[in-house]
């Protein structure tokens, strides 16, 4: 499977991105999605995911009510809208797919996309 990030870019805090992730080559409507960032000197972190049919999603505490995660099938794009973006929001995210096509598994995201970065100035 392959997954091209887009959307990345410098925005002021308090204001709103759209990630994009183009995928191919696996049935992505029965796939579990999901997107993680890596600031610079941390470690990759979960940030949100969602099921196939887009029924159910995840979202990291950090993010919840500020981030939504969606998904169009019939485009075979998973989709990460960001509002009210703070500085601590800032670094490469990344989507991914799971290997697993029904629950939303931190562990089970096997399939990776390139980065795109994201920062947030104050």
């Amino acid at each position: 499977v392959q997954l091209q990030a887009s959307g990345g870019g410098l925005v002021q805090a308090g204001g709103s991105l759209r990630l994009s992730c183009a995928a191919s080559g696996r049935t992505f409507s029965s796939s579990v999605m999901g997107w993680f960032r890596q600031a610079p000197g941390k470690e990759r972190e979960f940030v949100a995911g969602v099921t196939g049919s887009g029924g159910y999603t995840y979202y990291q505490d950090s993010v919840k009510g500020r981030f939504t995660i969606s998904r169009d099938n019939a485009k075979n794009t998973v989709y990460l809208q960001m509002q009210s973006l703070k500085p601590e929001d800032t670094a490469v995210y990344y989507c991914a797919a799971s290997r697993d096509y029904t629950s939303i598994d931190q562990y089970k995201f096997d399939f990776w996309g390139q980065g795109t970065q994201v920062t947030v100035s104050s």
